[in-house]
């Protein structure tokens, strides 16, 4: 079985049919007994396990403690840390590719308890899975297809009896899935095809499956026809400026030329203009606004529009419109979440945390202060080092505020809990950096918000991003090379080892100071709520380090050892949580993986000369580009239709600060 990956957004799209070509109600009607194997039972055909072992361990039994309809259905539960050993197999009878394919069934998922199933898309079990559906113990349900998250999500009553349908449109990749005949979203599937489903239960399940059906219709496409087949607002923070990415799939058998999306939030509309393109049929088109909209608290319906299609109107504008609702995570004030990870370039697996750390700048940077702690090689420091590698179990590994040791794909949990939890104090940086002596002087300024006392400690780390090395120990171990683990990032196109020449390493701890449990000086035995203390630490930079990608991550450490509250900001300036207020350059880009184009959004804190490098990973300039001297932050549309798969670094160069980032094209 695979780890299952939590997700936490919404689309809504229609399709389908409600025929059915295998329906079980495990009703005596059909032949079965309470205590009956459904493996060996009247529709054995269709239901096996996932060893092929039926009729034991691994096999479910019918019952009659619970039942949506007649008397029986069928329960499914584990308290074993890696779930089962149940593991029931229902068998489709083919691999679908196309058409329209309807799975539906009902469950009952006991007060407390959860459920999981997922899709396989290949006869061969446990070769890709195309779906992962998960009824979590907080009465909410997600859905991911093991590549991407954020693809649907809603809730449910539990102890109750609730019928889910997945609707999956295998011609044109939309699927779509609904709870008692509400769509809870709308996806564009990375794992397009579907072979057979995999109920099993995870540690924690306890839930009952009743009235099970699958059905497979044709779908006819019409002449001219935009859908909005997903959209995501961009982001889940309230308080971000965020980018919706809306993806436009051709329905249709005439080419997709131009089009318009709109986005409509909070009583304001966002619109984007696709022109010169040729779209073909069942392909789509991924736009991601370049205009930022500001996420705001509270419930919010937000819809995606497509229109102006090939100058007009299609033939189905039924589906040329998404409707989600927005209802972002509100942060406690002032608070920052810390995620410090275990990792080593001699590690096959740490990618999955130089992938995941990148992702979480991304997704929550000013949320977000992260530090890749190394290990047993050229970027180790050696008391970091030894001190989480007391809190974790392998590599990789990571601690979110110094919580339990979790996978580093499997931070996002933590991080919205944290992110939720008020803060003992509010904590913020002044710098002084003198670059003749490269002598930091950084004051850590305390703003108690409740009392404490002096088992509060301070502890300052300086992280680097952008750090390269010419030696072997800067090759990084790659387990994904080649595509057999799948996905990741773009280093399934990499090999192993990734060439120290290709490889730039982000998130870097340098230094941590006093130490990692702290400053034991840091404030009085009795701290009142409103109170303010400063603590000033001194760091030496070697010549090595690039000062222009430093950054100051503080710390204040509760009596029970956990990260209570962070500040974040670079050396040269004032920096609470938001890192755009920072006086110095950085740069974002998106999409990223990015198919037909990339937006890099330069930010300026005042006029400067501008230029751009494109960079495969063997060094080779692809483009360049100057663009002067530019007045304020601007968009930079960078074009990769015409470019092989695979990673790209960008180089972006503002006056003398050079900033270095990985760009995947798919």
């Amino acid at each position: 079985m695979k780890r299952i990956t939590l997700v936490v957004a919404s689309v809504i799209a229609t399709l389908g049919s409600n025929a059915q070509i295998f329906t079980d109600g495990f009703e005596a009607s059909e032949g079965y007994s309470v205590g009956d194997y459904i493996g060996p039972g009247p529709n054995g055909s269709y239901w096996t396990t996932w060893s092929g072992s039926e009729g034991g361990a691994e096999d479910a039994q019918v019952t009659n403690a619970q039942a949506n309809t007649g008397t029986n259905a069928v329960f499914f539960s584990s308290n074993a840390a890696n779930g089962g050993p149940q593991d029931v197999v229902l068998d489709f009878g083919q691999q679908y590719t196309d058409g329209i394919f309807t799975f539906e069934t009902a469950l009952f998922v006991n007060t407390g308890g959860n459920a999981y199933f997922n899709f396989q898309a290949t006869p061969v079990i446990g070769t890709t899975w195309a779906m992962n559906c998960n009824l979590l113990s907080n009465g909410t349900i997600s859905i991911d297809d093991g590549l991407t998250n954020d693809l649907a999500t809603g809730t449910y009553s539990q102890n109750s009896w609730l019928t889910l349908k997945i609707e999956a449109n295998l011609t044109l990749g939309i699927w779509e899935a609904f709870i008692d005949g509400n769509s809870i979203g709308s996806w564009t599937n990375g794992i397009n095809q579907i072979a057979s489903a995999d109920i099993y239960p995870v540690q924690g399940s306890a839930f009952y499956i009743d009235d099970v059906m699958f059905d497979h219709q044709p779908y006819t496409m019409p002449n001219l026809n935009a859908i909005a087949g997903s959209f995501s607002i961009g982001g889940n923070i309230a308080g971000l400026n965020v980018y919706p990415k809306v993806n436009v799939v051709n329905g249709g058998t005439s080419a997709l030329t131009s089009f318009d999306v709109t986005v409509d939030y909070n009583g304001n509309q966002y619109t984007e203009s696709i022109t010169g393109v040729n779209v073909a049929s069942t392909n789509s088109y991924n736009v991601v606004f370049a205009t930022s909209v500001p996420l705001v608290a509270g419930s919010n319906n937000a819809i995606a529009t497509v229109s102006n299609i090939n100058g007009g109107t299609d033939d189905n504008p039924s589906d040329d419109a998404l409707t989600i609702t927005v209802n972002p995570v509100v942060p406690a004030p002032g608070k920052v979440v810390v995620g410090e990870e275990g990792t080593g370039t001699w590690c096959p697996w740490c990618v999955r945390g130089t992938v995941f750390m990148d992702k979480f700048e991304q997704d929550f940077g000013p949320f977000w202060a992260g530090i890749a702690v190394h290990n047993g090689d050229p970027m180790v420091v050696t008391d970091y080092d030894a001190a989480i590698g007391g809190l974790i179990s392998g590599y990789p590994s990571a601690l979110v505020d110094r919580g339990a040791d979790v996978d580093p794909s499997a931070m996002t949990n933590d991080f919205y809990t944290r992110l939720q939890t008020a803060p003992t104090a509010f904590l913020s940086h002044s710098t002084t950096w003198d670059a003749n002596t490269r002598e930091l002087v950084v004051t850590v300024n305390a703003d108690f918000q409740s009392a404490a006392n002096n088992n509060y400690k301070l502890a300052v780390v300086l992280t680097e991003d952008g750090v390269t090395g010419t030696t072997s120990g800067y090759a990084q171990a790659n387990a994904y090379a080649g595509g057999g683990n799948g996905p990741m990032g773009g280093f399934e196109l990499l090999p192993s080892p990734v060439p120290a020449s290709q490889m730039v390493y982000d998130h870097v701890a340098r230094a941590i100071k006093p130490s990692f449990t702290g400053d034991a000086a840091s404030f009085p035995a009795t701290v009142n709520a409103g109170e303010q203390y400063a603590r000033t630490y001194t760091f030496t930079l070697p010549a090595d380090w690039d000062e222009n990608n430093m950054h100051i991550i503080s710390m204040l450490l509760a009596p029970n050892g956990t990260i209570d509250n962070a500040g974040k900001s670079n050396i040269y300036g004032t920096s609470g949580i938001n890192e755009e207020e920072m006086n110095t350059a950085s740069f974002r880009m998106y999409p990223n993986p990015a198919s037909t184009y990339a937006i890099v959004e330069v930010n300026l804190p005042s006029a400067a000369d501008v230029s751009l490098r494109l960079v495969d990973m063997s060094g080779k300039e692809v483009s360049s580009r100057s663009f002067g001297s530019l007045e304020s932050s601007s968009t930079i549309q960078l074009n990769t239709a015409g470019l092989q798969s695979g990673v790209y670094l960008v180089e972006v160069l503002v006056n003398n600060q050079r900033m270095t980032k990985r760009l995947i094209v798919e």
